[in-house]
């Protein structure tokens, strides 16, 4: 007997919501879900249930400011399943961060986690502020009463968060201490992504980027790209976007445009990722623009960025925001080969028109899978109050990226499906059957 299939509608039915508009990402997600679900023949009652967060917790975060007022922000923090362990998943700090885009960061951290096969379900955090606008008392203020008002849900065994958009080692280190506090003893497995002097792991700050060179390495082997006489464009250059360029110009590719928020530079002989970053924090507005021997891709910061994404280039690497990548401009990307290391930069139109052409897609929950992947070692290392060097982090890492992109290439070739749908497959059968052995309690 063929099992009914759940279609976005009944899934947002549930919820007791309407669909929003294209560009939400927990819709996208939803229907990145219905998709997988579709090819593989889900059961619908495991459909319901992964098309709905475990825990959706909203907290009030009062701070008394510098001047003495108190400001009032929100913050959320969801769990999406849990089925193969702890929850996982970073926070970030944005003006634009609303429940529904940490909802969607949930659920493909359940994937992410998945996919790697690491035990871990998904989770993730975020506050509705501009940390830039806060001073450094200010910030810690406000995470570590987010901390306070997220703790009875976190833990070593529950929940751990990690760092995400504006947040790094510094504020995981006054989660750690915050909670620490609460129980009475030092934690360090509470969260990762800590500073190495209160147990954080080698290799974690490069672990996104090096985790998306291991699959990088894979998939144009594949193709039959030399890197050596192949050409990239990274969009968006912080921690991720530095790094990816940085490890693309280590395999010999030459980088010849990377942007960020303020605008966009192109060099066809190629740029120097790190002369880059140099020149991006000694500018007055700290962006990539105006970097000598480079041109501008445009005056409008927006526009640079879309006209990046469209360069005539072997390797595309979208490590900036969601939906840049849609119905609207996938026709008219030339690149070969697109390895997220954004979450969700392309949208489900968007990724139909890709495969129809032939581009090579490693998605976000396989491209960008080696930060929780390094975050799992520093959980392990914690743990057993054991630290590993780093070129041991670097080749457990390779060994699992490696083998999670050989897994997810395999069944897009063996089902004739884009990558994504691919992946989904995957960390869907495997969060499934998890679930299916603990079954449904009480």
């Amino acid at each position: 007997m063929t099992e009914k299939r759940v279609p976005i509608g009944e899934a947002y039915a549930v919820l007791g919501t309407t669909p929003p508009p294209e560009v939400n990402p927990w819709y996208n997600a939803l229907r990145q879900l219905d998709k997988a679900a579709e090819a593989m023949n889900l059961d619908s009652s495991y459909h319901k249930i992964l098309a709905t967060p475990k825990r959706v917790l909203e907290v009030q975060i009062p701070v008394r400011m510098d001047d003495g007022s108190i400001e009032v922000f929100l913050g959320w923090r969801v769990q999406h399943n849990d089925a193969r362990g702890p929850c996982k998943g970073g926070i970030r700090y944005h003006p634009g961060v609303h429940r529904d885009e940490v909802k969607a960061l949930a659920m493909w951290m359940t994937w992410k986690t998945a996919v790697v096969d690491i035990p871990y379900g998904g989770a993730k955090g975020g506050i509705k502020v501009d940390p830039h606008a806060l001073s450094q008392g200010e910030l810690e203020r406000l995470t570590r009463r987010y901390a306070f008002m997220i703790s009875p849900i976190i833990g070593v065994n529950r929940d751990i968060p990690a760092p995400d958009v504006y947040t790094g080692p510094r504020e995981m280190a006054w989660i750690m201490d915050t909670y620490s506090q609460i129980v009475g003893y030092p934690e360090p497995g509470v969260v990762t992504g800590k500073p190495l002097e209160v147990g954080g792991s080698e290799g974690r700050n490069e672990a996104t980027a090096r985790g998306l060179q291991y699959t990088v390495e894979e998939a144009i082997r594949v193709l039959n790209i030399d890197p050596k006489r192949a050409t990239a464009a990274v969009q968006g250059y912080g921690n991720a976007g530095y790094f990816a360029a940085k490890f693309m110009h280590e395999l010999g590719m030459k980088v010849v445009a990377v942007s960020d928020s303020k605008g966009g530079i192109y060099n066809p002989d190629g740029l120097d990722p790190d002369a880059v970053l140099a020149h991006k924090q000694k500018s007055d507005d700290k962006s990539v623009r105006d970097f000598p021997g480079a041109t501008n891709l445009d005056k409008d910061a927006k526009a640079a960025n879309a006209k990046l994404l469209e360069l005539d280039v072997d390797v595309l690497i979208p490590a900036a925001i969601e939906n840049v990548i849609t119905k609207d401009n996938a026709d008219r990307i030339k690149a070969k080969l697109i390895a997220e290391a954004a979450n969700g930069p392309t949208t489900p139109e968007a990724d139909d028109i890709l495969h129809e052409k032939g581009v090579l897609m490693i998605p976000d929950i396989l491209a960008n899978a080696g930060g929780v992947t390094v975050s799992y070692f520093e959980w392990v290392q914690a743990r057993y109050r054991e630290w590993w060097d780093l070129e041991t982090v670097r080749n457990k890492l390779r060994a699992k990226m490696t083998r999670a992109f050989r897994d997810v290439y395999s069944l897009h070739e063996e089902k004739k499906i884009d990558m994504r749908t691919a992946a989904l497959w995957l960390a869907i059968d495997r969060v499934v059957s998890a679930m299916k052995w603990r079954g449904i309690w009480p």
